[in-house]
């Protein structure tokens, strides 16, 4: 009996240190899902106070003679007032099941629907839980196994004011006269531009989960409507969708109007299925359509101050750091060309497997592009800018050119800090050497030293967190790899390239990252194809002369000046 006493204390001290390691790694974003909660919980409290309902019926239910189809028992007392000169005490029955209502029982109805006494806290609390139940579900999405990867703070941070910001309008959108009816409704809701902002700025699951999440957050702040529901899921995905391939601000411009012709389409859908007539359809439709069209252009006008204050990785920044002629680049081009020309290459390779794979392309190759940028510092340590001159290495011990080699790391992780490069760029750049050894160096200090501690040559960065991440590291070891094959082939690469893919396994560089076998298989292929047309031979021209030594050129030279003098 102790002995499983014991074993349940275990247990449930187990469970109480888990959640409270959770609570500490992740209260900002607890923090915000209990604001967004409490929030949406007022937001119904003031919707439900300012609702004329009487026991969870509305007064429009009633009106004089009508046969009472419940008995309603006053349950406060209410003094007369200007506006309803009327007392009505407590336990007072204002109207019986199975009579008519009378003229003054209308006017004690219409009290005390007008009184904030008498919220109705059946649909208050039907919200609430309703609201309980949405929070768990956005707490399910963005787990790392639904989102693949660890939710940000700033993005849970902006999903949780798009959100309050679309329920505070749907709530109270439809007091107004003016959007009063369920198809009138979706005209003021901003669903559209919320979805565009979190899906450019997160990229498209975030954008699908928020379009779910909205949703049914819709769905509660409507009274639980079919019709808005409806429409703002279907119209919130369709700009995921439409926005998935964006790469310029233009793009935006037709995905607008993509927006405004469909959610036409989707509210004549939804007017045809529930039999509604056509008689507001001037204002519903060219509503509707001038809700999707402004949401895109909004979204282009906010997208620059959200892109700064948050320094996301948004498909628009990535294209703009993606120029090679940016100044840091360009200066890379003059400092370190050979580091230079190996960026493009790693870049162009990252592109096309993330492509094959269905990863982030673009982040990839920016990412490649500024990932050695800490090089500019000491070109001359590294192989790829000694074209024509001695390896410096030749003459130094190997734990000093380990500690000038890991420098470079760090160096370019500073820089991108300093330009304000996005966190995912920095992410992939503090990465992609992940902890693995410097095999070259480490052989070389094991020859003189047998003892020599191997964790003395890793590299000081994590493993890759992402298969973005993982690409690029794959794409450099390739790469400067590859160089070193004479002539190589097709089936030379392939198998060369799936030597370099194992020992990343074996060396358990890839086990944070997510990838699978089959797409290592296309990374690989991918790879291939780019380096065989890269390293491709050419026919020799007739008459064609291999180029002389300097040797030769000198002699050439002096002959030459000799026949003129």
């Amino acid at each position: 009996m102790t002995k499983q006493n014991n074993l349940k204390k275990s247990f449930f001290g187990d469970i109480v240190q888990s959640v409270s390691s959770y609570v500490k790694g992740n209260w900002p974003v607890l923090i915000v899902f209990a604001v967004v909660f409490i929030a949406s919980s007022a937001v119904v409290y003031v919707d439900a106070s300012t609702t004329q309902t009487i026991a969870s019926f509305s007064i429009d239910e009633y009106e004089p003679g009508q046969i009472a189809d419940k008995t309603i028992i006053a349950s406060k007392s209410l003094a007369a007032d200007e506006q309803f000169p009327i007392a009505i005490e407590e336990g007072e029955k204002i109207i019986r099941k199975g009579f008519p209502i009378a003229e003054e029982d209308y006017l004690r109805l219409r009290k005390m629907a007008a009184s904030p006494s008498y919220i109705d806290y059946r649909a208050f609390a039907d919200n609430i839980l309703f609201l309980m139940l949405l929070s768990a579900l956005a707490f399910l999405l963005y787990t790392p196994v639904c989102l693949g990867k660890k939710v940000s703070f700033r993005e849970v941070l902006l999903s949780g004011i798009l959100f309050t910001l679309v329920f505070f309008v749907t709530a109270f959108a439809d007091k107004a006269s003016f959007f009063q009816g369920l198809y009138k409704l979706p005209v003021i809701i901003p669903s559209a531009l919320c979805v565009a902002l979190i899906s450019i700025l997160f990229g498209q699951i975030s954008g699908l989960y928020f379009s779910l999440l909205i949703s049914f957050g819709v769905l509660c702040a409507c009274g639980f409507e079919l019709v808005p529901f409806l429409f703002t899921l279907a119209s919130s995905l369709t700009l995921v969708r439409i926005i998935r391939n964006i790469e310029n601000r233009i793009d935006m411009i037709f995905s607008s109007i993509g927006a405004a012709l469909l959610n036409v389409v989707y509210m004549t859908v939804l007017k045809v299925i529930f039999n509604d007539f056509f008689n507001d359809a001037l204002f519903v439709f060219s509503g509707v359509a001038f809700n999707g069209f402004i949401s895109g252009i909004l979204a282009l006008g906010l997208l620059t101050p959200l892109e700064i204050m948050m320094n996301t990785a948004s498909v628009f920044r990535l294209m703009d750091l993606s120029d090679q002629n940016s100044p840091v680049l360009r200066k890379l081009l003059l400092t370190a060309s050979g580091t230079y020309q190996h960026s493009l290459m790693v870049s162009q390779l990252a592109e096309t497997a993330c492509k094959e794979i269905g990863a982030n392309s673009l982040l990839a190759r920016v990412a490649a592009l500024y990932h050695d940028i800490g090089k500019m510092e000491h070109p001359e340590y590294f192989t790829e800018n000694n074209i024509d001159s001695q390896n410096r290495h030749t003459d130094l011990n190997p734990s000093l050119s380990v500690s000038i080699i890991k420098s470079h790391l760090r160096l370019s992780v500073e820089k991108a800090h300093q330009m304000h490069l996005p966190s995912d760029i920095i992410r992939i750049v503090s990465e992609h050497h992940g902890n693995s050894v410097m095999t070259f160096f480490y052989q070389k200090a094991k020859e003189s030293n047998p003892a020599v501690n191997e964790d003395d040559f890793r590299y000081d960065g994590n493993c890759p967190t992402s298969k973005e991440s993982a690409v690029v590291m794959l794409a450099d070891v390739v790469e400067a790899a590859c160089k070193s094959l004479e002539k190589p082939t097709p089936q030379t690469l392939e198998k060369f390239i799936q030597q370099l893919i194992n020992g990343k396994i074996e060396a358990h560089q890839l086990d944070e990252c997510a990838l699978t076998y089959g797409e290592m298989t296309k990374i690989r292929d991918s790879f291939v194809s780019i380096l065989a047309a890269y390293y491709h031979g050419r026919i020799k021209y007739q008459n064609q002369k291999e180029p002389e030594s300097d040797a030769d050129t000198s002699d050439s030279a002096r002959s030459e000046g000799n026949k003129n003098e």
